[in-house]
């Protein structure tokens, strides 16, 4: 019985209004940041969609830091069981890291009750995406496009330099991000900034064309 009193957790000592209202105001700030991934950056086509579990995520490490604050006991079981835990979903795109710290950051702060450091955290983050969309579209006149390719080994072996020299013929800055082959299939992934006088369709029936029948899947984005 001793040793059962010992080792019982302490019950929270909190009301309803301590309970709802950092609940409220983490929701607030997890669509906050949602809206923030979306305006600033869902424009983009290469993230792994971790907005998705935004809504869910800020409240949900709010009621964690809540449930453990007045035990710590309970904080470090806590802590040996999340470590069990395993998330195996790539980060595609490291300004994702960022959104994801900000949801974090602000969820903590709400739990532990520092709402001007959340406040000053979104007007800081805020500004800073606006200033770094701004000087993009000022210093950036043409953005990065993307092209991928998808074909047959075969193919590959065989439009490999036909396909380089007709890309630097068409396009500048031409870099090759990836190259991976599967199956006997070799995927490819470049980046390239268009020309003013660029005509999709009419580069796309032109990388056809070069292909000579030969089975090629090509996705063209941002041009």
């Amino acid at each position: 019985m001793m040793l059962a009193a010992q080792l019982k957790f302490q019950s929270l000592d909190l009301t309803v209004s301590d309970l709802w209202i950092p609940m409220a105001a983490s929701l607030a700030a997890s669509v906050a940041v949602y809206w923030m991934y979306h305006l600033f950056y869902g424009s983009r086509t290469i993230g792994a969609g971790v907005d998705r579990a935004f809504l869910l995520g800020g409240p949900a490490i709010t009621a964690l830091f809540l449930g453990i604050q007045s035990s710590i006991p309970l904080s470090l079981g806590l802590l040996g069981a999340l470590s069990f835990v395993r998330f195996r979903t790539p980060v595609k795109d490291s300004a994702e890291i960022g959104f994801l710290l900000l949801l974090i950051a602000s969820s903590i702060g709400i739990a532990t009750g520092t709402y001007a450091i959340v406040i000053v955290l979104f007007a800081a983050a805020f500004l800073t995406l606006t200033a770094q969309t701004l000087l993009r579209r000022r210093f950036c006149l043409r953005r990065f496009s993307h092209l991928l390719l998808s074909m047959d080994k075969e193919a590959f072996d065989r439009l490999q330099q036909p396909l380089e020299a007709f890309l630097r013929g068409q396009v500048d800055n031409l870099h090759l991000k990836t190259l991976s082959v599967m199956d006997g299939r070799v995927s490819l992934q470049y980046q390239f900034r268009k020309r003013a006088d660029f005509d999709r369709a009419g580069f796309v029936r032109q990388l056809s064309s070069l292909a000579a029948g030969t089975p090629v899947e090509i996705f063209l984005g941002g041009a």
